[in-house]
């Protein structure tokens, strides 16, 4: 089996978490049958097809699942190798967004990694949903968020992030008709899968509380007024994950990505972050992907 060449795997692994061929061109900045003839030519070297087109979009062949995981790895040791040589250079500052619910749990291990590596780095943090991060990053307020992505080609998905019902064993709200159940903003994509989960399984519901951030659910849900829809990793120990012995079915999880500005490309702090995001929560994100599925 011939060499395999970097240029090659980025193309792949950037059609691969792009979605399409288009999409994985802007990434790469070629033209899209230069990407087409990149992975062409790694599929000869490993002889085998490593990419079908699917009812939806591309989808990856067993071939293609085994390769990327390896082809992920080459691509961060080469990205830390030149990150160690250059890292001094890098400076400026890094707006970043995100969401309450997701900052602890996976901000922390991230800005762990990134401040020893690039101290010259400055990170300006804006915590907010989802629904208010995206607009700010493509208006360019923004040049990363992390965030709950509205469609399949919004950024680079890592993960996919559980929502689990939560409300507190002393009150049982959940067993009340009509359900009273505690909500984000009318565009949050957690209220979305909240109140679809609901009416899929016929239960009715009243809406007794609206509140865009995090406290205000966990505060709601404490005080025995809801029940409330939350990521896994923002739900508090002390209350109770709700499931079928409460009547309550499955939420739909949070597709979590890293969403970056146009008016960011070719700054290489927020390079840096990027990588360091991708990177580190590729590997810590709690669901992956469906076996052979880009989106």
């Amino acid at each position: 089996m011939r060499d395999l060449q970097i240029d090659w795997l980025k193309c792949f692994v950037a059609t691969v978490d792009a979605g399409s061929l288009s999409a994985a061109a802007a990434e790469v900045h070629r033209s899209q049958s230069a990407v087409s003839m990149q992975i062409k030519k790694l599929e000869q070297a490993v002889g085998h097809a490593l990419l079908r087109r699917g009812p939806r979009l591309l989808e990856l062949t067993p071939e293609g699942r085994t390769l990327l995981g390896f082809a992920r790895r080459m691509l961060d040791l080469q990205a830390e190798a030149q990150a160690a040589l250059q890292a001094e250079a890098v400076t400026g500052v890094v707006r970043l967004g995100v969401p309450d619910d997701y900052a602890s749990k996976y901000l922390t291990p991230v800005l762990r990694r990134f401040a020893p590596r690039y101290g010259g780095v400055e990170i300006q943090l804006d915590c907010e949903q989802s629904t208010a991060l995206i607009p700010r990053v493509q208006r360019g307020e923004l040049d990363l968020a992390l965030v709950s992505r509205d469609h399949a080609r919004r950024g680079t998905l890592l993960f996919h992030e559980p929502m689990v019902w939560v409300g507190s064993p002393q009150f049982e709200v959940w067993a009340r008709d009509p359900l009273p159940i505690a909500v984000y903003e009318a565009a949050s994509l957690g209220r979305r899968s909240a109140i679809n989960a609901l009416a899929l399984q016929g239960r009715p519901y009243k809406i007794v509380y609206n509140s865009s951030n995090l406290a205000g659910q966990i505060a709601a849900v404490d005080s025995g007024l809801a029940i409330a829809a939350l990521t896994q990793c923002s739900a508090p120990a002390h209350l109770q994950v709700l499931g079928l012995a409460q009547g309550l079915g499955p939420l739909a999880p949070m597709e979590v990505a890293v969403y970056r500005s146009q008016a960011s490309r070719g700054n290489k702090a927020v390079d840096s972050l990027q990588r360091m995001l991708v990177q580190t929560l590729r590997q810590a994100g709690p669901v992956q992907r469906p076996p052979g599925a880009l989106n």
